[in-house]
């Protein structure tokens, strides 16, 4: 069974709405178009959705198809449209100029259940490098080292790096865990040379910027 049998199913929000009123996990199973026996379509994105985001959509046909049910057909079909994306509509040269263009850049994330900490790489002119998720933690915390941080930056050769979460829960206040991490990779950074421009606490409807506080 394509898609479920009572109520409207992705396509047809898709129709109705256009793609930006779908999730993540919703667009894919459009992608997708089937699931397999013993699992339907919208379990199988759910599963490729988690392979692309621990990859952070650095994958290949050979990593997707580890997923049962994706085939060579499937598993070319997604890497050629991320590709396609990734050069089309690919936020590289994006320039940072204040938090709130950061946004933009996050909102997808804002209604995962648990907590995805994404860092944004800069150049010296605050254009963005990459956008990549650093880790994924439990529903209401994630744990993250500088180095898993700063790694990929060093390989971009970057100025600055945003960080930034969601938080599950909808509320966008700081904990103070979050204020911790966010002392400890703003020294981090001092070290190493990236400058840590901001963190970003984000949910579905509204963000916390540690830099519009004046708290970096």
């Amino acid at each position: 069974m394509l898609w479920a049998r009572h109520g409207r199913g992705p396509r047809e929000r898709l129709l109705d709405s256009g793609p930006h009123a779908l999730s993540d996990r919703e667009l894919l199973a459009v992608v997708l178009g089937s699931g397999h026996a013993g699992c339907n379509v919208h379990n199988l994105a759910a599963q490729v959705l988690r392979v692309l985001e621990q990859n952070s959509y650095e994958t290949s046909p050979q990593t997707l198809m580890q997923v049962g049910g994706v085939g060579p057909a499937k598993a070319t079909q997604l890497a050629a449209a991320i590709e396609f994306c990734r050069r089309v509509l690919a936020p590289r040269n994006y320039r940072i100029r204040e938090p709130a263009d950061a946004v933009p850049l996050l909102q997808h994330y804002a209604d995962r259940k648990q907590e995805h900490f994404v860092t944004i790489s800069l150049n010296g002119a605050h254009e963005v490098n990459a956008v990549r998720i650093v880790s994924i933690g439990l529903v209401n915390r994630t744990l993250v080292h500088p180095r898993e941080v700063y790694a990929e930056a060093l390989k971009d050769r970057a100025a600055a790096v945003i960080v930034a979460h969601n938080h599950p829960s909808g509320n966008v206040e700081p904990s103070g865990e979050d204020r911790a991490v966010t002392e400890t990779l703003t020294e981090a950074g001092n070290i190493l040379g990236i400058r840590l421009l901001d963190h970003i606490i984000f949910s579905p409807r509204s963000y916390y910027s540690f830099r519009e506080r004046d708290e970096l």
